[in-house]
């Protein structure tokens, strides 16, 4: 199986979920450091629709200025927009299978898709 993580190496969160990713039999990981290489607002559409939620769920807040810009409040193309130009507000990890998407917070709801 394959497995996408968008990962911040800085985040616990992000690094347990990789762990885990490693750790699971038969699982070829692709790492991407969403803050060096952002996936486009099309992509994180794709993702959070897949996942289920909505870009506003998907928005991090702590330690950004999202709600200081309003965007929690704001249409899904402009949050996307958003955290496309800006992947510091794009909450991790996000994890990409063939079984779906999920944002791993915590770290556990990846072997949802596994």
């Amino acid at each position: 199986m394959k497995a996408t993580i968008w990962h911040n190496p800085a985040c616990g969160t992000s690094r347990k979920t990789l762990a885990i990713l490693e750790e699971a039999p038969g699982v070829d990981v692709t790492v991407i450091e969403y803050l060096k290489t952002p996936p486009t607002a099309a992509k994180l559409g794709q993702l959070y629709t897949d996942a289920g939620i909505t870009p506003q769920q998907g928005l991090r807040l702590r330690g950004t200025d999202a709600a200081e810009r309003g965007l929690p409040a704001a249409d899904d193309e402009t949050v996307l927009a958003a955290m496309a130009a800006e992947p510091v507000l794009i909450e991790r990890p996000l994890v990409e299978t063939d079984k779906g998407v999920r944002l791993c917070r915590p770290q556990d709801k990846v072997h949802e898709i596994l």
